[in-house]
């Protein structure tokens, strides 16, 4: 199994199924995401919903660190802070989100993240800084 097929089973039971999340590209240096616009994502002005956008940039950079932390680092990332600015109107179609790292510390992460309709139109942007902790899971 690659590591889209991985991050797809992965997000299976959760809110990014939900969403109907689709990951396309799965690196240590970008992320990709496509999310249908459609009566799960959209608000009741039959637009693209704003939570719905943050929900995909959140999904990508979380998924950003912990890639680049790996699965047997002792270590896992949680999400500090999302900023985000919607500038452009979807009513149907897909969105794509991509994720690049900005920084990639000790303690932190912080991901850049561009939302695109189909036609590659900028339609929002985030940047989020995730909490880089000891994993107490294991």
């Amino acid at each position: 199994m690659n590591l889209v097929e991985e991050v797809n089973k992965m997000n299976m039971g959760t809110l990014m199924e939900a969403l109907e999340i689709e990951f396309i590209t799965v690196e240590k240096d970008l992320i990709r995401a496509k999310m249908p616009v459609n009566n799960k994502t959209i608000q009741p002005f039959k637009i693209l919903h704003g939570g719905a956008s943050v929900a995909l940039a959140e999904t990508l950079g979380s998924v950003g660190s912990h890639i680049v932390l790996g699965r047997n680092s002792g270590k896992s990332s949680r999400g500090a802070g999302i900023n985000a600015s919607h500038l452009r109107a979807v009513k149907k179609g897909y969105v794509i989100g991509e994720a690049r790292p900005i920084h990639l510390g000790k303690t932190t992460h912080i991901w850049d993240i561009k939302i695109m309709d189909e036609e590659n139109r900028l339609v929002s942007i985030a940047r989020l800084t995730n909490f880089i902790l000891k994993d107490i899971s294991k």
